[in-house]
């Protein structure tokens, strides 16, 4: 389908004032109203009234440009009741003609592309059906022709090796991780039980026979509560020496 992209001269007033203002080479923000429109009301005058339906965009602003120039002719105040600076009377037709000017480039933009594309042509394919249906045989015995088990056995210890590449030599060797778990009251029977058939013994051999690190928690203080409740003594000798502990359980 074809799409018409196009803007005649003048075809709105806003494409007029961006006119009148390039014609002066004058900054969009900060245009000469009272100039700008006199030259606007000068063109709206030499205007073909037929269509009334253009007529009127022109006038409604025609009707805009002059309430700015009326306004901008006024005594300004230095600033609002609020304290700041007072709005400029052409902000919002300054708004206008930069949307106008970024729709209008863009509409070259696109009449550009469309003239880029009547240039390109499309060709439908043409290879015949038995063509593209076509597949080269294989011929597995000529394939396979210099293939041995030798090199059977070498591409397979590739792959293992490929393999063995990609595990990690250090996690590898970790097993699983299972949780010891270690009762207290079994904890505390058992060495009730040991302590009724040593009547002294060391306490540094009693933690090195723990398995894990809550083994040897939960077998001091057993220690402990058996020192607290009067079961066992306990001495040393000198500093850093060896723990004696001395039953008291009856055998």
């Amino acid at each position: 389908m074809e799409m018409n992209v196009k803007l005649q001269v003048f075809e709105g007033p806003l494409d007029l004032l961006l006119h009148l203002i390039d014609k002066n080479k004058v900054d969009i923000y900060d245009i000469p109203i009272v100039e700008i429109t006199d030259q606007y009301m000068d063109y709206v005058r030499a205007m073909d009234n037929s269509d009334l339906d253009v007529m009127s965009e022109f006038l409604l602003m025609a009707t805009t440009l002059l309430d700015i120039k009326s306004r901008m002719l006024l005594p300004q105040e230095e600033k609002t009741e609020e304290g700041e600076e007072p709005e400029d009377p052409r902000a919002e037709l300054v708004q206008q003609l930069l949307e106008y000017k970024m729709y209008k480039t863009i509409s070259y933009q696109l009449r550009d592309r469309q003239l880029d594309a009547s240039l390109v042509f499309y060709k439908e394919p043409t290879i015949p059906e038995e063509v593209l249906k076509y597949q080269q045989p294989v011929d597995l015995e000529e394939l396979m022709a210099d293939l041995t088990l030798n090199k059977l056995n070498d591409i397979f210890q590739q792959v293992l090796k490929r393999q063995d590449n990609r595990r990690d030599p250090i996690r590898s060797t970790f097993g699983k991780i299972k949780k010891e778990e270690v009762s207290l009251e079994q904890k505390m029977e058992w060495t009730i039980a040991f302590a009724k058939a040593h009547n002294t013994f060391s306490f540094r051999n009693l933690l090195e026979a723990a398995h894990s690190k809550t083994e040897v928690i939960v077998t001091f203080l057993c220690i402990l509560e058996m020192m607290k409740a009067g079961q066992i003594n306990i001495t040393q000798e000198d500093t850093f020496t060896d723990i004696l502990i001395e039953s008291r359980i009856a055998a």
